[in-house]
């Protein structure tokens, strides 16, 4: 049970450090690491790459109405 809680505790807090608005550095290794998933496929984009994408927009739109 204590190992449980634990558990609860870890996940918890990585999620919530993990909403922090991204950097632009950040912004731009990420679109560096998806022209390469692009090219590794073919050429068309791997749908976890588009889910990620619309979930990204989706946190930053979030992060911009909560800053304002």
């Amino acid at each position: 049970m204590p190992l449980l809680i634990c558990a609860i505790a870890c996940a918890i807090a990585l999620s919530v450090t993990a909403c922090e608005k991204k950097g632009p550095l950040e912004r731009a290794g990420e679109k560096v690491d998806h022209v390469g998933d692009t090219i590794k496929n073919g050429g068309s984009e791997p749908m976890s790459d588009k889910l990620q994408d619309d979930k990204d927009k989706a946190v930053d739109k979030i992060n911009d109405a909560a800053g304002k």
